[in-house]
């Protein structure tokens, strides 16, 4: 026994020291079930903590503690600068410091400050930026060879998988949290004023995450967490993720050097078809969205569409949602063509759209005006792409307000009012604006159309 024993301690000694166990993704339902370890070590070095700051204007009352004459002199006082802090989340995706984040986080910032995994940090400038899509796309200075996530087709993305959020919730530090995807193509929601389209998980999300990845069990990036619905403030287990389809989109056109995401333009109005319209309109089954208005310059027109149609696929893939339309749309880019799948009379029918940017004809004859009753006003000729900016009605016309400042802000016009009259003239273009501001009259009076309803406003020099 002795000498058995004395042989294995012999052959131990021997032998070459045991390798460490190679660090790998899990391969099986079972190696998941003991642990996310792998996949967090994979992933979590990629997703940053940013602070970003901005300063603004505060005006500085004596009347602020109290309501009644706060209100009364909300003009009263004077401004100083006041900086605010943001705290939030972001992914890195590629190795020379691209990373990803929210809109509301990074937006309009004056300063970011990125935060590593590993403690390292980097100043960051935002390359694109869109307040619709609530996306972000940061250049980190001087970064390379950095820890990256790639990211997934997500529209292969089923309710019931495993994913995981990665963030800084609270500001306490890099925080992992386990769900499912709980829902897919959430849209209408009121987080976003009902534009967006989203991932929905039961991983806990809480603010902070804002920006951070939500992961397969492959470490690979599903989405971008952005939104939670709570009543409380923190995580009811309702979280919405833009998916990495869209986030793609967007690293396209920064890497092309965009200034601004450039979204293809439909020049359609439509609604979700639902139980009752599905038997008036003879269809098997609610699905689609049925076009009820078409520009003149709509590419769905131009390849045949016309109102009344129902569009159910988008390069075969289910378009149930205006929403969903859109999102397929951005997901594509501009510059390429799509297969549109659509009912009309019970039947099925293909056709083929151009992807591209809404048209800026008419011209829109930008005028600003100075050193008059309006100085500080600038208004533009409403077109397709006025339009799609401001997420203006298409059958709009006329001249829109795009920015009031100074003297024109205290008439109380604000960006996005439609001119209708000024002074009993009417105007229609940017220039009858120009002619009706040199106007010598005490009394003035302004009508406008704000949020699709009729408004006046009477103002004395």
């Amino acid at each position: 026994m002795r000498k058995a024993l004395l042989a294995l301690s012999l052959i131990a000694l021997l032998s070459p020291l045991a390798a460490p166990a190679e660090t790998r993704l899990p391969e099986s339902a079972a190696e998941i079930s003991l642990s996310f370890a792998p996949v967090v070590r994979s992933a979590a070095p990629a997703v940053v903590n940013i602070y970003a700051t901005r300063v603004v204007e505060q005006r500085v009352s004596p009347f602020a503690a109290d309501p009644f004459f706060d209100q009364l002199f909300r003009d009263f006082g004077r401004r100083q600068p006041r900086v605010q802090n943001s705290l939030g989340s972001g992914v890195i995706v590629s190795g020379d410091g691209i990373v990803v984040s929210n809109y509301h986080v990074v937006g309009q910032a004056d300063a970011i400050r990125v935060v590593l995994n590993d403690r390292r940090e980097y100043e960051a400038e935002v390359m694109l930026a869109d307040e619709d899509s609530d996306l972000a796309v940061l250049k980190l200075e001087d970064a390379r060879d950095l820890p990256h996530l790639g990211l997934r087709d997500s529209d292969g993305v089923e309710v019931g998988e495993l994913v995981l959020a990665i963030g800084n919730p609270f500001g306490v530090g890099q925080t992992v949290s386990q769900g499912i995807v709980s829902g897919l193509a959430r849209s209408g929601l009121s987080i976003d004023g009902g534009r967006g389209y989203f991932i929905q998980t039961d991983a806990a999300i809480n603010p902070g995450n804002s920006g951070g990845a939500l992961v397969d069990t492959a470490g690979r990036l599903v989405g971008i967490n952005t939104a939670i619905l709570t009543q409380s403030g923190g995580s009811n287990g309702i979280g919405f993720a833009i998916p990495a389809n869209l986030v793609r989109s967007f690293l396209a056109q920064a890497e092309a050097g965009e200034a601004r995401f450039q979204r293809p333009w439909a020049g359609v109005n439509g609604q979700a078809v639902d139980a009752g319209m599905a038997e008036a309109m003879g269809l098997e089954r609610p699905e689609g969205v049925v076009l009820t208005e078409l520009d003149p310059e709509s590419p769905f027109r131009a390849a045949g569409l016309r109102a009344g149609d129902v569009v159910v696929a988008l390069e075969g893939l289910r378009t149930d949602s205006p929403q969903e339309v859109i999102f397929r749309l951005s997901s594509l880019g501009i510059g390429a063509r799509a297969s549109v799948t659509y009912l009309r009379d019970g039947e099925t029918r293909e056709a083929e759209i151009a992807l591209v940017v809404a048209p800026d004809k008419p011209p829109r004859e930008t005028v600003t005006l100075r050193e008059t009753v309006l100085a500080g006003l600038t208004v533009e000729r409403l077109n397709p792409a006025v339009r799609a900016e401001l997420n203006l009605p298409l059958t709009l016309e006329g001249v829109v307000v795009r920015a009031s400042e100074a003297t024109a802000a205290r008439t109380g016009l604000r960006p996005g009012d439609i001119l209708l009259e000024i002074n009993g003239r009417r105007i229609e273009r940017p220039r009858d604006v120009e002619r009706a501001a040199q106007e010598r009259v005490r009394w003035w009076q302004i009508d406008v159309l704000r949020d699709g309803k009729p408004l006046r406003l009477r103002f004395r020099l």
